[in-house]
């Protein structure tokens, strides 16, 4: 009589717990919607000032490099050879997705 008490318990319980996780899945999955709606209109929203204020935004860039050439010439050598690095390896990248395999 206990064993049939104790599995009826547990399976309440169970039972009990599978609804909970339900909701909390149906919870997260409305609020990944939401933030994921709030992610595009931001990105659509900067999209649209880089778009607008190309040339503004260009010249900004070109003032920060000059300004940090003059304050610290090797960050400029690090950032370049950081590009250098990351041209390199999309390089490789693409190279082994473009290797076939001939049976």
């Amino acid at each position: 009589m206990e064993n049939y008490i104790k599995i009826f318990y547990y399976g309440y319980y169970i039972r009990l717990r599978m609804e909970e996780l339900l909701q909390e899945i149906a919870m997260l999955k409305e609020e990944n919607a939401k933030l994921k709606s709030q992610l595009e209109n931001y990105n659509n929203s900067r999209k649209a000032y880089y778009e607008k204020n190309k040339e503004y935004v260009k010249a900004q860039a070109k003032e920060g490099l000059k300004k940090i050439a003059q304050e610290n010439p090797d960050k400029i050598k690090e950032y370049a050879r950081r590009a250098y690095l990351k041209r390199k390896e999309k390089l490789k990248q693409k190279e082994t997705e473009n290797i076939y395999v001939v049976i």
